[in-house]
């Protein structure tokens, strides 16, 4: 979280505003021998440009009722709380359960999980894990909707400000969507998500702080919902933006993303973007030393011991060590760097996490798989 980013993403996760495939598809020009490449342009969804500008003047807003002590102070603890159930929504959801296939889970968990991602307003699960895996399979090109080589400001917002690039939507159709088509819960989300999201995202939490103990229906509107969504989104969009641009490559120095603990922190765990891209079919996304920086690690371990998650990958210490001595920046704690690291090649299909037809025999054979269906 991603990210989405997810979203978003989160990062993941990963987006936002909810668009339509005509919103987004870039508009050539009409005219033949006009000399621009009208298809590169970018070209600006003012909606969503508007609706940025209220929800972050909103967040500020948010931000002065809660230290000028206007508000009640349930109101923005309450916000913090749904911030984080929302956010394993996305992150433990739409990015390790739907996007990489990291692990499986029951129907109880898979229920749960999508009402908290439409908790959250990152679009719907199907759309969060179709540009997901199109980011992932294209990281960095012209393909990849939020890629990082653009800027960070282009990374973390702007790339929800205009129509994807034509590279997204021509080599995105490769991406295989079919075993979120069969998955019922995703579906039914996806039929009935813009009438239950703005429920469950913006008029419940503004509700409650009312009902529940007296908030001014101003403030709790600014707090529990504009302030808390706000600040949620920008937290996922570090993923896309900081974690591709600042942090350490203790994995794989060849590609932009990094590992960031601030990241982490604020991501529930998605910020160890450098080893998740390395290996984005493992359910922690991280090497995990404690759950201090990965909660949604903790919240899918804690689903396995009671038998609503299973099938958990991830990757044996013997695979993390060569890659690390083999093309990793040296920051890794045990890193001892082979001379011939220079020489990696990266493969010209990177892939998008589990079941993906482009991984390799060899990588399968070092995944570890835990708290099996047939234990």
């Amino acid at each position: 979280m991603a990210p989405n980013m997810s979203g978003s993403t989160l990062l993941l996760a990963d987006t936002m505003m909810s668009k339509t495939v005509e919103d987004d598809r870039p508009r050539l020009s009409s005219y033949s021998n006009d000399t621009k490449r009208r298809d590169y342009e970018w070209q600006i969804v003012w909606r969503n440009v508007f609706a940025f500008i209220y929800l972050h003047a909103g967040c500020l807003y948010g931000f002065y009722l809660i230290f000028t002590g206007n508000v009640r102070i349930w109101t923005p603890i309450f916000a913090l709380v749904f911030t984080i159930l929302s956010a394993m929504g996305v992150t433990a959801g739409a990015h390790r359960l739907w996007a990489h296939r990291a692990y499986k889970a029951r129907w109880p968990l898979r229920l749960i999980l999508a009402l908290a991602q439409t908790m959250a307003f990152q679009n719907h699960i199907y759309e969060w894990v179709r540009d997901h895996r199109v980011h992932h399979k294209f990281t960095e090109t012209d393909a990849d909707p939020h890629n990082a080589k653009r800027g960070f400001f282009f990374s973390h917002i702007g790339w929800l400000m205009v129509r994807k690039h034509k590279d997204v939507f021509e080599k995105g159709a490769s991406i295989d969507m079919s075993d979120l088509e069969k998955d019922p819960i995703v579906m039914l989300q996806k039929k009935t998500y813009l009438v239950v999201m703005p429920i469950l995202c913006f008029i419940i939490p503004a509700c409650l702080p009312v009902y529940l103990w007296g908030e001014d229906p101003w403030t709790s509107w600014y707090v529990a919902s504009i302030w808390r969504y706000t600040m949620s989104l920008n937290f996922t969009w570090l993923v896309n933006s900081a974690a591709h641009i600042y942090g350490n490559r203790p994995y794989d120095k060849y590609i932009g993303a990094t590992d960031n603990k601030t990241v982490g922190i604020l991501a529930m765990g998605e910020g160890w973007h450098n080893y998740h891209h390395v290996f984005p079919w493992d359910y922690k996304a991280a090497e995990l030393g404690n759950y201090s920086t990965n909660l949604s690690t903790a919240v899918i371990d804690i689903a396995a011991k009671y038998g609503w998650a299973y099938d958990l990958k991830t990757v044996s210490e013997d695979m993390i060590r060569r890659r690390v001595n083999r093309t990793g920046d040296g920051s890794h704690p045990t890193s001892q760097q082979a001379s011939h690291s220079e020489e990696h090649h990266h493969p010209d299909n990177p892939i998008w996490g589990w079941d993906d037809q482009d991984m390799t025999v060899e990588d399968r054979q070092f995944v570890e798989i835990s708290h099996k269906k047939s234990d």
